[in-house]
Order: structure tokens, then sequence, then C-alpha cells
């Protein structure tokens, strides 16, 4: 047996995948950098039967590697390979998704645990130095650094804030935005995050400023403020809670108040989250879809603005995985090599995902009663 006979025991799923990954411009075992190599019997059949499931997971083994697994990620969604690989044995993920509440107040800190709470050194090591873990504003920027300061402060902008101001930060991680406005706004702030690291690390990083870090289930919030603002967040609480999220700003908005949401979102309305992610990296997690925040908004606010600049976290993504990959040696041993693999392919799967236009980075500017003389665009 030839150890190509080895690695494709199914002679008729490996022409099968063949001709999918070609449609997608990928070549197994070719030359380009994108092209897939197999290094394990069985490749074929995990992905075909598993889904993206089984590709994160076979990725994870070592059962495949490419130069670039982002470009191959990009190509395979630009194709739309995953409306052509539909495994029955997904479709248990995508019931549990349409008909159970996966973000109930209870189940809302299992994310911190599992993935806000590696550790705070770790994520130092592939952050900006004020650990913003959400897309950074690219479009004069070169830097790490430089993209994440100018995503802060178009926010403070869009948010209008003034010295003397009083700030909710729903799910405030770090502290980054509250840290940033603070300084240069001169505004005041309260956060909540179910992230205890998190807390933890804010509170040390901010000391002198008018800033309240609280861990806190966004629901029990109730109290007034004259601006409401939520960074990467809105993904962790799921369809079944949109309605109750926006009514929870609603009564914490003060009349006229502007609302400024940050969230990865879809291009359609499917219920599920891409199950290797919900499994492996933010479990429970869901995005939204354009039609389901307006369903939640509805009679709530009014929408004054909607920016989509999702190209940039693929900027963002890269940049994370190159100071990821430059602090892994410090890490190794504590993680280990599967751990490894799993980090890299999310980091490098979601920059494909953004590339190819599959998800998109959405901020929306939210007024309660409507602003008085219209909103003004800021960029």
């Amino acid at each position: 047996m030839t150890d190509t006979a080895f690695l494709y025991p199914d002679s008729s799923l490996h022409r099968l995948w063949q001709e999918l990954l070609a449609g997608a411009g990928i070549e197994v075992n070719g030359p380009q950098p994108w092209d897939m190599q197999l290094k394990a019997p069985g490749v074929p059949e995990r992905i075909l039967t598993g889904g993206s499931l089984g590709l994160g997971e076979s990725y994870m083994d070592g059962a495949w590697d490419a130069q670039q697994p982002d470009e191959l990620i990009c190509r395979l969604l630009k194709a739309h390979l995953h409306r052509k690989v539909r495994p029955s044995r997904l479709l248990l993920h995508a019931l549990k998704a349409r008909l159970l509440n996966r973000q109930t107040s209870k189940r809302a800190w299992q994310v911190g645990e599992a993935h806000y709470d590696l550790g705070n050194d770790f994520y130092a090591a592939m952050l900006d130095s004020r650990l913003t873990y959400t897309c950074g504003y690219w479009q004069d920027a070169t830097t790490l650094e430089q993209a994440q300061d100018a995503k802060l402060d178009l926010i403070c902008r869009k948010l209008g804030l003034e010295p003397g101001m009083r700030v909710l930060d729903i799910g405030c991680g770090w502290g980054s935005f509250m840290g940033y406005a603070a300084e240069h706004y001169g505004v005041e702030c309260v956060g909540v995050t179910i992230s205890r690291e998190q807390a933890q690390w804010a509170r040390q990083r901010y000391p002198g400023l008018p800033l309240e870090f609280r861990l806190q289930d966004y629901r029990e919030l109730n109290e007034t403020f004259d601006r409401v603002v939520s960074v990467g967040m809105f993904e962790h609480v799921g369809h079944k809670n949109y309605r109750t999220y926006m009514e929870v700003v609603h009564r914490c908005l003060a009349d006229g108040g502007l609302f400024l949401l940050h969230t990865i979102g879809k291009n359609e309305r499917r219920l599920h989250t891409d199950p290797w992610i919900d499994k492996y990296i933010f479990p429970n997690g869901e995005l939204p879809s354009i039609g389901q925040l307006g369903d939640a908004v509805d009679q709530l606010f009014v929408v004054e603005d909607l920016h989509n600049f999702g190209a940039d976290y693929d900027k963002t993504l890269m940049a994370w995985h190159a100071n990821f990959e430059q602090a892994w040696p410090r890490f190794r041993e504590q993680l280990g090599e599967r751990f490894y693999r799993m980090w890299r392919y999310y980091l490098l799967a979601c920059a494909g995902a953004f590339r190819a236009r599959d998800i998109q980075l959405w901020q929306w500017v939210l007024a309660k009663g409507g602003a008085e003389q219209g909103y003004r665009r800021v960029s």
C-alpha cells in the first residue's frame, strides 16, 4: 500500500473532497500556501461527516496543515463550501440553538471562566497595551496600538462624550474604553463584566480614575446613565435575550442619550453559531443579524447610524496572531501543543472569515427618543 493510499482509504470520499476544494481554488497536497496538506488518514471523512467541527478538530490533531490557514478558510467560505457540507450530526446543535436559551444568567458566566480567564499575562502578550480585545480601526493606523486607540476615540466621538458625563460600559473587558474615555474626555464610567481576571486587572491598571468595575450580569442593571456603550459583548447575549438586553439599555439610558453597540454580525438570520467556535472558544456565543437587531430595538430606539468596518477585523486578528506566535515560547510548557494549534486556528480562521466578508463588524449608534436636530456621522 502506498503512502497516498494510506491517507485516503475511502477513495470516493477523497475524490468528493478534492472536487469541493478544487471549486474553492484549493488543491490537496498542492504547492500554494493555502493548499491543504494531509498528515494523517481520514481527514476527508472527518470533515465531510463533521463539517466545520471536523475541519477544526482535525487541524488541532495535526491531521492537516497549510502555510496560510487563514487564506484556506477565506477561500472555503467564498466558495460557500459550508453550505454544501451540512452533516446530519450537526442538526442537533442547530436545534438546541433554536429552542434553548443558552445564555441565561447562570450560563452567562461560563464564557468568562472558559475564555476570558485564561490569564492576563497570556492576553497581555497578544493584545495592545490596554488589552483591547475587539476590532481595531485601521483607517489611518499602521500599528495595532494605533488602530485600537483610533477605535476607542471613534467611539468617544460618536457618543459625543463631554466632561462630567456618566457612562455605562456593558461587557467592559479589561477596561480599555473606560480608561481611554476617562483620560481623554473627562467622563466617569461604570463597567460590568463576567470575568474575574478582567475586573482585577482593570482595577489595578486604572487607579485614581473615576471608574467602577463590577462583576455583574447585565440583566441586573437598573440605574441611569448619560451614555451607554457595549464593545464586543453582544456576541454572548443570544437571540432569545436580544430584546431583554435592549430593554435593559433603554431603562438605564437617560432620555435623549446615545447608545453605541459594537458587535460582530452575520449576513443571514440563521440561528446557530459555528460548532467549533462554540465548543472550543466561545461557549454559548451567537452572532446577530441586522434583522434580529432591528427587531430587538423596535419601539425602543432610533437607529441614528450603522457603520460596518468588518474588513478591519482581518488586520486586527492577523496582528494578534503575529503577537501570539512571537510570545508562544513563554506559554508552550503551560498550555501545550494542542492549545497552540487550537488558538492558532481560532485566530487565523476568524481572519479568513472576515476577509471573505462572511461575517461583519458593526457599530450601531442608537438614540433614546432620537437625537435632537439629527445625528451627524463621525469617521
